[in-house]
């Protein structure tokens, strides 16, 4: 698997595929919807579409795809190759989410929490295939939240398709296998090579399992927390632990209060066009009153 495009800029989002079967442009398809790395505080969260034609599913089924979290790397990596030796009929898909982009999503002015970004980023996906002239007749998830809201969610959005949506949908659904294991290979992949647009001194890739409650992975964050800036890029900046360590570890930043002048009384609107201009208070742009932010007068 090619990951060269995130490797250039791991900042952002990316997205990779297999050229699409001319089968699955002819037949009626199914088509499975998984993720890998939802939860850990290291690394990106990669979504993965895997199709195939109605009539082919029980070659699918014949590779002995199964649930990603229950195979070794190894068996992982195999079962991709094999998928690939087959793309006369087997297509994928993957949306490849930076951490960066999920902790920034999470954190802004408009919250845009991690259901939300899943969500549209398995129909992003499943519309992709569309756009790429998928004949999709069927769809399996395995769910985020409850299934029977997300169900009628994509219901709505994809009304001539038939949508399933299962908790352990990748245990239960080849297809949705197929799409666990094309998404946890290009996580691992992606984790093992990410290129730090840090300069980090004695880095130490030995993460631990990359999730919060990982003791290695705890160890890792505290060393590698700038007092100032904080961490690398590689790390989910919105996620409990992360935000933990920042609050012992790094330095405390205090913002002054913008001059607000006497606000007392309230004064009627049209005695702001009685004012001359130059007896008008000039406030800065937005983005600086929302930061927190003035003009220095030294240094």
């Amino acid at each position: 698997m090619d990951l060269g495009e995130l490797e250039r800029d791991n900042t952002g989002r990316c997205r990779l595929n297999s050229p699409v079967p001319a089968v699955c442009r002819k037949e009626p398809c199914v088509l499975g919807v998984d993720e890998a790395g939802r939860g850990p505080v290291l690394g990106p969260m990669v979504y993965a579409i895997c199709y195939c034609p109605v009539s082919r599913l029980a070659d699918l089924e014949a590779l002995k795809v199964a649930d990603s979290k229950t195979l070794s790397e190894s068996e992982r990596d195999r079962l991709f190759a094999k998928m690939e030796e087959d793309g006369d009929f087997v297509g994928w898909a993957l949306d490849v989410l930076s951490p960066n982009l999920i902790s920034t999503s999470m954190l802004g002015r408009v919250k845009y929490n991690l259901n939300s970004l899943s969500h549209d980023t398995a129909a992003g996906l499943v519309q992709y295939a569309l756009d790429q002239g998928v004949k999709v007749a069927q769809v399996f998830v395995d769910t985020v939240g409850m299934p029977e809201t997300y169900q009628e969610r994509l219901q709505q959005r994809f009304p001539g398709i038939e949508v399933t949506v299962k908790a352990k949908a990748d245990a239960l659904y080849p297809v949705v296998s197929a799409a666990s294991i094309c998404a946890k290979v290009a996580r691992d992949q992606a984790v093992k090579n990410w290129q730090f647009v840090e300069k980090l001194q004695d880095l130490d890739t030995d993460y631990g399992s990359g999730y919060p409650n990982d003791p290695k992975t705890k160890a890792w964050l505290r060393k590698n927390v700038e007092p100032v800036f904080g961490f690398p890029q590689f790390v989910r900046f919105s996620w409990r632990t992360a935000q933990s360590i920042l609050e012992k570890e790094a330095e405390g930043v205090t913002w002054e209060d913008l001059p607000t002048g006497d606000q007392e009384g309230q004064g009627r609107i049209t005695s702001y066009f009685n004012e001359k201009p130059g007896n008008r208070p000039h406030l800065p742009h937005r983005y600086f009153q929302e930061r927190g932010l003035e003009s220095a007068t030294s240094l």
